[in-house]
């Protein structure tokens, strides 16, 4: 088939003048051949045909008269080795409105390329430079493919897409733009792949948090603002419709909504490498950022990023940080040589790191502040000049097979906040843990190996709890307990420290089990002056300093410890009180232990443990609450039979089963809160509990807001309870009746092994309504086998509601005459009971009202008396109205 071929030229025979009139005379499939030369008009093409120069590239130049040198409004027109010349009117050189025109090593000069509406163009090998606006812009739901083509010298963006616009774009080169080189926003989609874009004023790439492009291979750098930045969102996050068709630009599942850098390279940038804001979910796998001019990633606002294999090295400001909500992803990531922290989290952040390596920052490795949540998997921490791990504030770190080496001060400090480390390992740190919080941090199998200073710290008033673990080769002691503390420690090793094994300082109380001390080069333990707490089944060997040292007016208990191959096994203060019971030496050469075991046993068999002394008045002040007989009953009855199981295990007897766990079923207001505070106290004075104190919990202390919350919320208010008591009231609302799904039952289930972990540390007491509480224990097995019984604390009685009133005034010197308690009686009597009744509680706020009423009557008075000062008469009594 004949091909119609046209030519233009300034003469000769069977030419035409212009390309115009070519275009007017060629058909479909036209192929028109240009003569060299200069053409000053406007091409308008709608059909499929070929514009080319026939003497090859810079030969033809097509300049614009009035508006744009080239308008396509349909077909599929090709222009070839054209130069394009645009005339300034409103910047643009090309305009695409329509068909799927392409342009093949064509040169775009003096203004930009505009692909508008629904239309698809083509450049391949192309050239677009000189605009004094835009390079090129892509808008509506127009397509352009940019092959192996160069954006330059660009006065705005290099390449801008907005709305539902979408890009190709391989191969090509943006540099030398005063703006972006790559700007996109609204709901636009592209695949960048093998690109460079450099040389920019403002970021290489700029994307408002609904666009949705991959760059792939590309490269940015030498910029004056960021290499990547995540703006203001200005769409819905969605992928356009039939945007998940193409796998190339959307990939697939999650990916679909994401932004996505895969192997690309970002350096020598003017301010962050990447900052993504907003709203902005982003994804870089095996990437490369370096030598930028602020920080290397920064997540900030509600953004995501995740970090997949990716490394950030050589940055002057800090490698990842995340703020305000931004949540922080990283798997594999390499963090290495900056100039402030490694990572940085503050605010109400998330931060999860897996199989991640920080090394040689030149601030704390990995800081977390503010009400930020980390984790850290598997990650290692290398060559930090101040802390290796830092939280603070109320921020909460879970660390698991963590290790640390060459932190110039704390491997892992903890101030103020919450954490928890499992299988831990730091070395050669100055200081190894340090624990300085109102929290109870968890150490769990943690190591602490050749500190220069002390291995652990826990600093003054600082409960901790420490599992298992081992410490070895420290400068200075290796646990170090301040004034105040109240760790409990278990199954510890220490081993060749050059102070103290342990050090326990005025004021401290801990609870130390299991524990095996070897090496110190002073004490094994060292008790300070006023130092209290209870040591037991532990052992101390080869020291260099008596193995146990208790200073003046030291009062602690030490059950079934050994002393062991060292030369002295005591040395203690004239005016000390420590209690020694069946403890014993090996291998010692001047042993008083054994003396002061004998003489402590005789004194024992005089008297009744003192812990037990205060029994009958804990009783006593059981009994004396008013109502609750049956609930009276049942704890006096515990009391005793947990009084004969721990005489039966001194007696070295086995102890019959027992559940110490309660369910409280009743109303608000029965007094629950302060029956579960007086049962604390009296399994503390039975030596069944360390302290017996009362941790109150609800739904909204337990389960957290987003999966993977609530295990640690959880962990958090149950270690605060060990030694004592964990009271959660309205109970039922962890299993809100028809929400099968609902985070509750992480909180359950999270309850129930925390229980059989710390079966003799902590007693569990649930409360709520009665109906409701039964469907709690059904809700997990676990819970019907450790909540063995139940104590229902019936409503109060008239009669008794008015002996709370009565018990209210006297404490606050006030007395009800005989009319006003008759009164009080029938007033009590006519007060419906519905659900906003509220038993004790409307009692005390009964008296608080006939107070106000006494006080507006005896204001009245000229000269009030003592007694018209104290005595509540019927008058002072409300009237009843609906509760």
């Amino acid at each position: 088939m004949r091909l119609n071929v046209l030519r233009v030229a300034d003469r000769g025979w069977g030419t035409y003048r212009t390309i115009t009139a070519a275009l007017r005379a060629a058909g479909q499939g036209a192929v028109i051949h240009v003569q060299p030369g200069v053409y000053r008009e406007t091409l308008v093409l709608d059909s499929d045909v070929t514009v080319l120069a026939e003497k090859g590239p810079d030969t033809v130049r097509l300049v614009g008269s009035t508006g744009p040198a080239v308008s396509v409004r349909a077909g599929s027109p090709v222009l070839r080795e054209i130069v394009v010349e645009g005339a300034g009117h409103r910047g643009t050189a090309v305009l695409i409105g329509g068909g799927a025109p392409v342009l093949d090593r064509c040169t775009v000069t003096g203004g930009r390329v505009d692909v508008i509406g629904d239309a698809t163009v083509e450049l391949r090998s192309c050239t677009v430079e000189d605009s004094s606006d835009t390079g090129v812009y892509v808008t509506g739901t127009a397509r352009v493919l940019l092959h192996d083509c160069v954006i330059r010298s660009i006065a705005g963006h290099g390449l801008m897409f907005n709305d539902a616009a979408r890009a190709d774009v391989q191969r090509t080169t943006v540099e030398r733009v005063v703006g972006c080189g790559i700007a996109m926003t609204g709901q636009s989609l592209g695949l960048f792949d093998n690109c460079t874009v450099r040389h920019t004023g403002d970021a290489a790439v700029l994307l408002h948090a609904a666009a949705r492009p991959v760059l792939r291979d590309c490269r940015l750098h030498d910029t004056k603002a960021q290499g990547l930045r995540i703006s203001e969102k200005t769409g819905a996050a969605t992928a356009p419709q039939g945007a998940a068709s193409d796998e190339d630009a959307t990939g697939a599942g999650r990916d679909e909504t994401r932004i996505r850098l895969e192997k690309c390279e970002i350096f020598r940038t003017g301010l962050e490498g990447v900052l993504a804001g907003d709203a902005a979910d982003l994804r870089l796998r095996d990437c490369h950022i370096h030598e930028t001019g602020g920080a290397g990633v920064i997540a900030a606002g509600t953004g995501r990023v995740e970090l997949d294999r990716t490394r950030v090295v050589d940055v002057p400001g800090t490698g990842v940080a995340a703020l305000d909500s931004a949540e922080v992803r990283g798997q594999g990531v390499t963090i290495a040589r900056t100039g402030a922290n490694g990572v940085h989290a503050a605010d109400t952040c998330t931060v999860r790191l897996s199989d991640c390596e920080i090394s040689a920052t030149a601030y704390t490795a990995a800081h977390f502040g503010g009400n930020a949540r980390a984790e850290l998997r598997s990650c290692t921490v290398t060559d930090s000049a101040q802390h290796a791990v830092s939280v603070e504030d109320s921020a909460d770190l879970t660390a698991e097979d963590l290790r640390v080496e060459g932190a110039r001060m704390t491997g892992v400090d903890v101030n103020g906040a919450d954490a928890v480390l499992r299988r831990c390992v730091i070395s050669q740190a100055e200081t190894g843990i340090r624990l300085d919080t109102g929290h109870r941090p968890l150490l769990q199998d943690c190591e602490v190996l050749r500190s220069a200073g002390t291995a652990i710290e826990i600093a003054a008033a600082t409960g901790a709890v420490l599992l298992g673990g081992r410490i070895e080769t420290a400068g200075a002691a290796g646990v170090f307990l301040a004034e105040g503390s109240a760790p409990w420690i278990e199954d510890l090793a220490v081993a060749d420290v050059k102070g103290s094994g342990l050090v326990i300082w005025s004021g401290a109380r801990p609870r130390v089990r299991s524990v095996t001390i070897t090496g110190a080069a002073k004490n094994g333990v060292y008790f300070g002056d006023r130092a209290e707490g209870l040591l037991e089944d532990c052992s101390v060997a080869d020291t260099g300093y008596p193995a146990v040292y208790v200073g003046a007016k030291a009062g602690p208990v030490l059950r079934r410890c050994l002393v062991r191959d060292t030369d002295e096994d005591l040395s203690q203060a004239d005016d000390a009180d420590a209690r020694f019971e069946q403890c014993r030496t090996d291998n010692v050469k001047v042993a008083t232990l054994a003396t002061v075991v004998e003489d402590h046993e005789e004194s024992e068999a005089e008297q009744e443990p003192a812990a037990e002394d205060q029994l009958p008045e804990l009783l006593a002040e059981l009994e004396q609450l008013v109502g609750l007989d049956d609930v009276k009953r049942e704890v006096a009855s515990m009391a005793k039979v947990m009084q004969m199981v721990r005489r039966r295990q001194e007696a070295g007897l086995q102890p019959p089963p027992l559940s110490r766990h309660l369910i409280f079923a009743g109303n608000p207001g029965t007094g629950k809160t302060t029956v579960a505070r007086l049962y604390g106290r009296l399994l503390a004075a039975l030596g069944l509990l360390a302290s017996g104190h009362l941790v109150e919990a609800e739904r909204s202390a337990l389960v957290g807001e987003y999966v993977g919350h609530t295990a640690p919320k959880t962990t958090s208010v149950f270690r605060r309870a060990l030694g004592g008591v964990l009271f959660i009231d309205e109970a039922y609302a962890l299993v809100p009746a028809g929400q099968s799904n609902d985070f509750g039952q992480e909180a359950v289930s999270t309850l129930v092994k925390l229980m059989e972990d710390h079966r003799d540390d902590v007693v569990v007491i649930a409360a709520g309504y009665p109906e409701d509480m039964e469907r709690l224990i059904d809700s997990n097995p676990g819970l019907a086998s450790r909540f063995t019984r139940t104590l229902r604390f019936d409503d109060y009685s008239p009669r008794d509601l008015v002996r709370i009133v009565e018990h209210q005034a006297s404490r606050h010197e006030y007395r009800l005459s005989e009319e006003a308690a008759a009164a009080l009686l029938a007033h009590f009597g006519s007060i419906e009971r519905t659900e906003r009744f509220g038993n004790g509680r409307t009692a005390r706020q009964t008296f608080q009202r006939m107070t106000e009423q006494h006080a507006m009557r005896v204001a009245a008075l000229a000269d009030p008396s003592d007694e018209d000062l104290t005595v509540l008469l019927p008058a002072d009594v409300p009237p009843a109205v609906g509760q």
